[in-house]
């Protein structure tokens, strides 16, 4: 599975400027990362499931962009960072922006290798399209600073999250990935807007304690494995180390992060996605 290195290696580049002139990896004012990372999910299905590549080639698979779901029962309303659709009969045209999963790569400055690269030529063009009827929605956050703090929100957008896509469509797989930031210290962005060339003020984690606590939360999120059930489809936890100061993001494998054959594991949930796809729309 190649999602974890391609969001690791194209984080390790500093490509979001902030209203100062300071350039980032990470940026919590940014949905950079969560587009990288659902992009590398989507290149990973395509790669993964054959049903899914006959559905694009066919043209009756597009995919839809910061696309806003409403739950039907409680009227609330939530925007996806990526879903996967059948095109909408609507009118108005295809929608601004990159029109095709490559382009989407090129505006999201993702950084492929030579040999991702070839199998992205190699598979059928998938294209933007207004949405339709949603197939899968992803969702991606991330804990990078604060762990203790920021688990209560982290936890309610990603519950918001599955209880939203669910609320409007039933058959619709809401999948969710989420990134956990390890590093003993970080740089943040809010701390150090107009300080980090001169006197850069860093935050200190107690790992890999703060780390776990992420990772623990995230676990207590529902799952389902039927429509009808509440719950996500399938979910992902990644650990990464991010120190956002120029340096290389590093994927991490090791405790905390999900061990291979885990539910939570990257490839776990790639493989659920693929099952659950061609089981619930192979008469597409």
């Amino acid at each position: 599975m190649h999602g974890p290195a391609i969001l690791c290696r194209s984080l390790s580049i500093a490509t979001r400027t902030d209203r100062y002139g300071n350039r980032w990896q990470y940026h919590s004012r940014s949905d950079h990362h969560s587009k990288v990372a659902c992009w590398g999910v989507v290149f990973d299905l395509l790669r993964t499931n054959t049903l899914l590549r006959r559905h694009v080639q066919e043209g009756v698979v597009a995919f839809g962009i910061n696309h806003e779901m409403r739950d039907f029962v409680h009227d609330r309303k939530k925007n996806l960072d990526l879903v996967l659709c059948t095109p909408s009969g609507a009118p108005g045209g295809r929608p601004a922006g990159a029109g095709t999963l490559v382009e989407l790569a090129r505006e999201y400055d993702i950084l492929l290798n030579e040999a991702e690269a070839a199998e992205l030529k190699g598979l059928p063009v998938l294209t933007r399209a207004p949405v339709g009827s949603v197939l899968i929605a992803l969702e991606a956050k991330a804990c990078m600073t604060a762990h203790q703090r920021a688990l209560p929100r982290l936890y309610d957008e990603l519950n918001s999250s599955h209880l939203t896509v669910h609320g409007s469509s039933d058959q619709a797989i809401a999948a969710g990935f989420t990134m956990v930031n390890i590093a003993g210290r970080y740089l943040s962005p809010d701390l150090n807007k107009r300080n980090r060339a001169r006197e850069p003020e860093w935050s200190v984690h107690r790992q890999p304690r703060d780390a776990q606590l992420a990772v623990d939360k995230i676990r207590q999120l529902p799952k389902r494995s039927k429509p009808g059930d509440t719950g996500y489809d399938a979910l992902a936890i990644v650990v990464v180390d991010c120190v956002n100061d120029g340096s290389p993001v590093r994927l991490i494998e090791a405790a905390p992060s999900p061990r291979p054959g885990e539910i939570y594991h990257y490839a776990a949930m790639i493989d659920r996605l693929s099952h659950t796809y061609s089981t619930r729309f192979g008469d597409l």
